[in-house]
């Protein structure tokens, strides 16, 4: 919502197009919660359909459709990018439409559809990078198990071309900014994120990814992708999700950056328990496929929607840390506001962008002045006026360009939930030693 108020071309951890998204919901309901989820809910029902569309042109039946939009329907990852507006949601959306479109053009020689992709990556790339990944993958899987003729495509190449050109305005930002998304992906790496895994986690966490329950289905997809002669022409897909999973691991990816491509196995698995279910007890096999369905059900949704009352969702922390940054933020902004009485008139700096943004969204109502952070985009949004005064210093911020710090507050979490936030401190420090511009430059901190 923030980034939506300094619209630009690119900035330091996103593309410009989730942003812009987020201003205009917000132009039509400031403050709706709802409004700002609609799109992710559009989004994630396209991502329903397109699975089985998929399916369909794989050769599966009808039931092979159902089988593989259900499995997307109830899979984990999908409900939770589903209700929140990020870029993620528009990220697999991206990879699912792309994969669609390629797998028509392989399949029915609709080549004309290679630059209908390429207008689909570089909307993708306008959000974030993550989409490059999966060109770079299906160029290397097209090269290990062909059909090598995509290569020598003027289509495909128009394509490519198309997507480079639309992404050129965030290139162009990033370049002339030092190229910060890269030091954001180095603090990914090194593990600066709550969704952060270890390397060697990326392909175990993928049985997580839709349910534990439903996992056979996309294993399958991928034996089959490998293995089917009918899919023989889109073999380079199973290369190009081995190919990404050693890329993300390499660079210290994180887990669901391989979930765009979820759908595609699924929607092969699909075909495959679709015939499955046609051999041996058949009774037994759907009555084994509808729990595994409800058991998805019950797992995912408690972990992925807020269907739970705030107290009750510690246990969900432990298998989604997210969740954690969805609740609690009034109650931080009432904490700091009650800080803020004692010192008026101070500047208010936190240590990222999600406090600044929590006190940035509710701290108007408490007559709150804006937030300041050197965390991420914040940083670039500039020090505040170098007119002295008091601070409040919110978390982790070295403190060493301050004068006079007290701790003031730690924070409490709803519920005495265990969140990030909880016992976050709080300090009111009687000014700078520095001017801000000067001391500005060291607060910066990317992750």
């Amino acid at each position: 919502m923030e980034a939506g108020r300094h619209l630009a071309w690119g900035y330091v951890d996103q593309g410009p197009l989730t942003p812009l998204l987020a201003r205009a919901m917000t132009e039509l309901s400031e403050g709706s919660l709802t409004v700002l989820r609609v799109p992710s809910a559009l989004m994630c029902a396209g991502m329903v359909l397109l699975t089985g569309m998929l399916a369909r042109e794989l050769g599966g039946t009808r039931r092979a459709e159902l089988i593989a939009a259900g499995c997307t329907a109830v899979g984990v990852v999908f409900l939770t990018t589903g209700h929140l507006l990020s870029t993620t949601t528009f990220d697999l959306l991206v990879w699912i439409a792309v994969t669609y479109l390629a797998v028509r053009a392989v399949r029915r020689g609709e080549e004309r559809l290679w630059p209908v992709a390429g207008v689909v990556l570089g909307l993708g790339l306008l959000n974030k990078p993550l989409p490059a990944f999966l060109a770079a993958g299906l160029l290397a899987g097209v090269a290990i198990a062909g059909p090598r003729r995509l290569i020598r495509s003027p289509w495909v190449w128009a394509g490519a071309a198309i997507a480079l050109v639309m992404w050129m305005p965030w290139l162009v930002w990033q370049a002339d900014h030092g190229w910060p998304q890269a030091e954001v992906s180095r603090a990914i790496a090194e593990g600066g994120s709550t969704s952060s895994e270890p390397r060697w986690a990326i392909v175990p966490f993928q049985f997580l990814l839709v349910s534990p329950p439903l996992a056979p289905v996309w294993i399958a997809g991928l034996v089959r992708l490998f293995r089917d002669p009918v899919l023989r022409d889109l073999r380079f897909f199973a290369w190009t999700w081995v190919a990404l999973a050693i890329a993300f691991m390499a660079t210290g990816g994180k887990p669901y950056y391989l979930a765009g491509l979820l759908p595609l196995l699924l929607a092969a698995g699909a075909g495959a328990v679709d015939g499955w279910l046609e051999r041996g007890r058949r009774g037994a096999r759907r009555v084994a496929l509808g729990a595994a369905f409800a058991l998805s059900v019950a797992i995912g949704v408690p972990i992925a929607l807020p269907v739970l009352p705030v107290e009750d969702i510690e246990p969900v922390l432990a298998a989604n840390d997210d969740v954690g940054n969805t609740v609690g933020w009034p109650g931080f902004v009432d904490q700091v506001a009650a800080v803020y009485r004692r010192v008026p008139g101070a500047v208010i700096l936190t240590s990222n962008y999600g406090q600044a943004g929590a006190i940035d969204r509710y701290g108007p109502d408490l007559r709150l002045p804006r937030a300041y952070s050197g965390h991420n985009a914040y940083h670039e949004w500039g020090p505040p006026p170098d007119r002295g005064g008091l601070v409040i210093v919110i978390g982790e911020v070295e403190r060493e360009g301050f004068r006079g710090c007290t701790l003031a507050h730690r924070i409490e979490t709803v519920a005495d939930l265990d969140t990030e936030e909880r016992g976050t401190e709080v300090w009111t420090c009687r000014g700078t030693a520095r001017p801000w511009s000067e001391l500005w430059p060291e607060l910066e901190r990317f992750g």
